[in-house]
């Protein structure tokens, strides 16, 4: 069994910085958080590494993971359940924005069988 590296300082400090950039409040440069996504992009595509750790502690880089092996593994870190429930949630309020917007009128929901 072949053991994996720990991820570098680098792609640590990158994963903070884009975490940081993500949830500032104020305007972000397009070419710095494009900077800091290519860097950590270019050190999360290193299969000798064990991104997990990373990946679970920071949202970003995992969104970023995601996108980088999206052919292989689809949406992999994303939670099934939260889908699900966001999904429901969607048709529950399309239905009552129908049913509101038409009242007395059937909504599509109730003509199909």
């Amino acid at each position: 069994m072949k053991s994996l590296l720990s991820p570098p300082r680098t792609a640590i400090v990158l994963a903070r910085l884009l975490e940081r950039l993500d949830a500032s409040r104020q305007p972000v440069d397009a070419h710095q958080y494009q900077g800091v996504a290519a860097r950590l992009a270019a050190l999360l595509s290193d299969p000798e590494v064990d991104w997990q750790p990373l990946l679970a502690d920071s949202p970003a880089a995992a969104a970023l993971y995601e996108n980088l092996h999206y052919g292989e593994a689809g949406l992999c870190r994303t939670p099934l359940g939260a889908a699900m429930r966001a999904e429901l949630q969607a048709r529950q309020a399309i239905a009552a924005a129908r049913a509101a917007a038409a009242p007395g009128t059937p909504s599509d929901a109730e003509d199909r069988p």
